[in-house]
């Protein structure tokens, strides 16, 4: 029997922005200090700089403050009190799912990060044995033969452009120690860092041009990504369902694993928890290998600094 998951999320922008709008006039708790008022030109602000934008109000309302992002109050709590509160001591009064995370379910789908409740402690307590001591450290070979063979591209006096090389290898090692992909395969029929770059590309988008829809549309371009992804993810699952293949990672104990109940994940949900980790096993370890090495070249050279891009670093 398979778990029961939450109540899909809609994809139409103008449902979401509806039910933004009525859920803040049914709010009877009263905002933080701060931005409230509408506000066009902070809009475009925060797209296209946000940082500034924060350290401002950061300075004038202190850690917890309201700022209304074109048509929605969002109330930003910083510092590390704010994060143990969300996440830990008061966690049950947030829902991720009606947040800004919900916004990652076109393309991830229904995994960790967009789920709440009863629904997210039992796919955790199912997924858990595979995020152990010993499972993470027999990862550890994985990983060193990827990074060497990786190494072996870099001659000296080459350009290389570390973001995406290290989204490569990440992702490389992603599919290699948590679902026993073999890259090479994968990578015959697609490019997985790229399509999983195009996917995660939606975001960083003018704000104005996310809430377009049909062909050409930046949400075009990610569902065309996420099916592309989809056509190495469901084939491999239907596969080792039907042999009965099994391996030391993720998603062979995602095939198998039920809760105390016996209730197991379906395909779907399988499917989702697999871009939820691919996602977060890969993606923050690309910034932050790419800025490891910005942020020695800043210091070293400020003409090839300022000439470097801050997301798209290059070392030579």
């Amino acid at each position: 029997m398979a778990l029961v998951g939450p109540e899909p999320i809609s994809f139409n922008p103008c449902r979401r922005l509806t039910s933004d709008l009525l859920a803040e006039r049914r709010t009877e708790v009263p905002f933080p200090p701060g931005e409230t008022s509408f506000s066009l030109s902070r809009t475009r602000q925060f797209a296209d700089y946000p940082l500034p934008v924060l350290l401002e109000a950061y300075e004038r309302f202190g850690p917890v403050f309201t700022m209304r992002i074109f048509h929605g109050n969002t109330v930003w709590m910083l510092g590390p009190e704010a994060n143990h509160y969300m996440t830990v001591s008061h966690a049950s009064n947030f829902s991720w799912r009606d947040g800004h995370m919900g916004d990652l379910a076109p393309f991830l789908g229904d995994g960790l990060l967009t789920i709440d409740g009863d629904f997210h402690r039992r796919s955790r307590r199912i997924m858990l044995p595979a995020f152990h001591h010993e499972a993470i450290a027999a990862a550890l070979g994985t990983m060193n033969l990827e990074i060497d063979r990786a190494l072996q591209e870099w001659h000296r006096g080459q350009r290389i452009d570390v973001y995406h090389w290290t989204r490569r290898l990440a992702l490389r090692i992603a599919m290699r120690s948590l679902f026993g992909f073999d890259p090479d395969a994968s990578v015959a029929r697609i490019d997985a860092a790229r399509r999983f770059e195009q996917g995660l590309g939606f975001w960083s988008r003018d704000y104005f041009l996310q809430v377009l829809r049909g062909p050409g549309t930046p949400f075009a371009q990610m569902q065309s990504a996420r099916r592309a992804l989809d056509e190495v993810i469901f084939p491999e699952i239907t596969r080792r369902r039907a042999s009965g293949e099994r391996g030391p990672d993720l998603l062979s104990l995602l095939i198998d694993a039920s809760d105390e109940d016996g209730e197991a994940l379906n395909d779907q949900q399988i499917r989702d928890e697999v871009m939820t980790l691919l996602f977060a096993g890969h993606d923050t370890t690309t910034s932050t290998v790419a800025f490891m090495c910005y942020e020695p070249a800043c210091g070293t050279s400020s003409t090839a600094c300022s000439a470097a891009s801050a997301r798209t670093p290059e070392c030579s």
